[in-house]
């Protein structure tokens, strides 16, 4: 087979997240028909325990620890390189010589970027195909945050935003082809680099079906009498502690009505802001759990209240797939078709949410199982289908 170079900000093992999901599906396709040189950090202490997993799927691999707290003080040399703060975030010595000598050594001739930061790590004199996976447009999501900021947060993502879409319109320009997650997010770049529409595409996320299924029977993690409206998600990424908290205490508190309303918070490293919420004695913060589909297939319904976002959302996927209806925003929806069968509320409003979610609750506890939902996820994000559109691309 021949060798692939497969650079990834993140380890992408366990698929236990957004990004590590798609990147495992990737890894794992592309693993059948390449002989896969991995190079990728790893930001969680947590996750050395699962290098032997991805050895197994590698011929070789080389990992490199991230302290998140460091780097975030390692990127502020970008003000004065003046280039986007996460490229020093991310730039490390031991990973480019890695890199410099698997392409020499190994005359690799391909090299596939999940995220387009890791482009950093391959210059000219490699002589190698560059297919970059951006993802999102992370610019945009930097121009999101600095439109809910002030003084000098706002001025630091403004400019975050501006130097990296530069940034980014660099790599594309350098790149054999480059993808995003959704139809929207490659129209999005496309209308701001319309220069590069040629080498644009897009690849969806997909949902594994049988694991995120209605068809498991699982013990309930709530309490008798307990209607659990559920967010779940890496709850220190700001975009779901923005989501959380906006909802928990502009959109939860007028649901007082109903005692038996609980907004349930799933997910790992809670911030001080999520801690925060659980004053409310009807808001339960869980932290990490071994398995988020438990707390999905029990709940009432499942909430995606997302102000901020990129790409697609696939925790509102695995709640379609398990038939679960969903109360979301337009953002949290964003890259997903509108379908008029789906038993999706959509709204942006407090008050269009609240009425929603009113209509729901009046149904006096009845189960809502929604085989719309879930034939759609099964119709139109299908990994398999996916990843054959990866391998195209190496052609």
């Amino acid at each position: 087979m021949k060798d692939l170079l497969f650079l990834a900000h993140r380890i992408p093992y366990p698929p236990n997240k957004g990004d590590k999901i798609r990147s495992c599906h990737f890894l794992k396709h592309l693993a059948s028909t390449y002989t896969i040189h991995l190079g990728t950090f790893i930001d969680d202490a947590n996750d050395w325990q699962y290098t032997e997993i991805l050895d197994s799927l590698c011929a070789e691999t080389f990992y490199m620890g991230l302290k998140p707290q460091l780097a975030k003080i390692k990127s502020l040399r970008g003000l004065l390189t003046n280039e986007a703060l996460s490229l020093p975030y991310y730039r490390n010595q031991a990973m480019q010589d890695w890199v410099d000598h698997i392409i020499k050594t190994r005359r690799i001739k391909k090299v596939l970027i999940y995220s387009s930061v890791m482009a950093q790590f391959i210059n000219a004199s490699h002589d190698i195909d560059m297919i970059v996976d951006f993802v999102d447009v992370d610019s945009d999501k930097w121009r999101q945050y600095a439109d809910k900021k002030q003084g000098l947060a706002k001025w630091i993502y403004q400019r975050e935003a501006q130097y990296l879409f530069n940034y980014e319109k660099t790599i594309a320009e350098k790149s054999k082809v480059s993808f995003f997650v959704s139809e929207q997010e490659a129209a999005l770049f496309k209308r701001l680099a319309p220069e590069l529409e040629g080498k644009i595409t897009h690849i969806n996320n997909g949902v594994d079906t049988d694991h995120f299924s209605p068809d498991h029977l699982f013990a309930s993690p709530y309490h008798d009498n307990e209607e659990a409206l559920v967010f779940t998600g890496a709850m220190d990424y700001w975009a779901n502690v923005d989501a959380v908290t906006w909802f928990g205490n502009a959109v939860f508190p007028r649901l007082q009505k109903y005692p038996q309303a609980k907004f349930y918070i799933v997910g790992s490293k809670p911030s001080k802001e999520v801690c925060e919420l659980a004053n409310n004695k009807n808001i339960i913060v869980t932290g990490a759990v071994d398995d988020v589909r438990p707390y999905v297939a029990h709940a009432r319904l499942v909430v995606a209240p997302l102000r901020i976002a990129r790409g697609i959302q696939n925790k509102v996927l695995e709640a379609m797939a398990m038939a679960k209806y969903v109360v979301a925003t337009s953002a949290a929806m964003e890259g997903i078709p509108s379908d008029q069968t789906l038993d999706v509320s959509v709204g942006d409003e407090v008050d269009v949410i609240v009425q929603q979610l009113d209509k729901i609750m009046q149904d006096n506890g009845a189960e809502i199982i929604s085989n719309n939902n879930r034939d759609f996820v099964k119709a139109m994000f299908s990994w398999e289908q996916n990843v054959n559109q990866l391998s195209a691309l190496f052609q």
